[in-house]
């Protein structure tokens, strides 16, 4: 079992973001924090299996005070059994992390940290709304590497408004010299409800319609900056394990593969989801109701056998190594050419899906298009 808890903190929200999170104050952030508490407390006295991989996500977890850090892990470990060498990862974004709050990271068990780079251009990030700079980014780096902390990930994001090929590629270079463990590279996408949607939208559109936007980076420069990403960590001893995610040997990120492959997982906080025993739900969304210890289930959703056979091409077919076939038939006692069979041949025959004998997996070119692919198991 996987546990997930959120952090719907931020110091400002950003341009593009569409995640649940908010700028809060110290007096929200501290009640908040009690009810996660209360919540953890309440699940664990119902759970009694292991936790395989704890992932605080957010939201920005690193706004948090150092002391609330140190006892939540300390909160955790009290009321979970968790397995020797799981892997405790959280989400932090440069120019929130003290020394103080790298000591805690690295003395509390966390030995996984997620960075929110996006870029190492001052620009794009001002025009992103980020908080930090570049500088902030190599700061936290190396504090964390100072304090120990040898599992690194990088995010980045291309396609930015403004971004050409040349400035991504710095990035990456910038990015390569530091040798983190793992890099999550992705495009941009205009989120309705964001002020780049306000800002973009009609950029976007014409964009999708094939023809040159004035804002964004071109159908062709956003293909060119993909196919960058994908070449250049290979260079550099980079294993794409997912469709945007690349890995130094032994570093792929654990807590991401067990969705990707049907893991169970509770997920602890506002508006966080769980999949439990082939159920689906949520808690509510509203803090205000959270704030008052709403922690009842909603949108409950069993799913039925087709159902999760769906997700698991879906979510498998993300992984560069796809959908093994035996494991089909171990967990629900059919081919997946029986259940498949007309798809299945289809996508080989359009060279979308490779037939490696013992696995369903996308070939280069469903990469490319993989959402055309995958809903056709919807």
């Amino acid at each position: 079992m996987e546990l997930y808890l959120h952090i719907p903190f931020c110091v400002r929200k950003c341009a593009y973001c569409d995640f649940l999170s908010a700028p809060a104050d110290a007096y929200t952030r501290k009640e908040y924090m009690n009810m996660l508490e209360r919540q953890l407390i309440t699940e664990a006295a119902s759970f009694d299996g292991e936790i395989s991989s704890i992932f605080i996500g957010g939201g920005t977890p690193s706004v948090l005070e150092a002391e609330q850090l140190q006892h939540l892990l300390g909160v955790i470990r009290s009321n979970f059994q968790i397995i020797s060498n799981a892997e405790i990862t959280i989400e932090a974004n440069p120019g929130t992390i003290t020394k103080k709050k790298a000591d805690v990271i690295a003395s509390s068990g966390i030995n996984r940290v997620s960075l929110g780079l996006q870029s190492a251009n001052d620009e794009e990030l001002r025009l992103l709304g980020r908080i930090h700079t570049y500088h902030d980014f190599l700061q936290s780096y190396e504090l964390l590497r100072e304090r120990g902390i040898r599992n690194i990930n990088v995010d980045l994001m291309s396609a930015l408004p403004g971004q050409t090929i040349a400035s991504y590629e710095k990035t990456l270079h910038q990015v390569l010299l530091l040798h983190p463990e793992h890099i999550s590279a992705y495009s941009l996408i205009i989120e309705e409800g964001t002020a780049f949607y306000e800002q973009y939208r009609e950029d976007e559109k014409l964009r999708d319609a094939g023809k040159e936007p004035q804002l964004l980076p071109s159908e062709e420069s956003e293909r060119a900056m993909y196919e960058l990403t994908g070449a250049l960590l290979s260079d550099y001893g980079y294993q794409r394990y997912e469709i945007s995610n690349y890995a130094k040997p032994g570093f792929a990120c654990r807590h991401n593969i067990g969705y990707w492959t049907g893991e169970e997982y509770l997920g602890i906080g506002l508006g966080a989801s769980s999949y439990i025993k082939g159920t689906r739900f949520c808690i509510t969304s509203d803090l205000a109701e959270y704030l008052k210890g709403d922690f009842t289930p909603r949108e409950e959703q069993k799913l039925s056998k087709r159902d999760r056979m769906a997700e698991f091409f879906y979510l498998g077919l993300r992984m560069t190594s796809g959908v093994a076939k035996a494991e089909f038939v171990k967990r629900f006692g059919l081919s997946a050419e029986a259940v498949y069979g007309d798809v299945l041949r289809t996508l080989v025959a359009q060279q979308l899906l490779e037939d490696t004998g013992t696995s369903y997996r996308l070939t280069p070119f469903g990469r490319d298009v993989s959402n055309q692919v995958l809903y056709r198991f919807l």
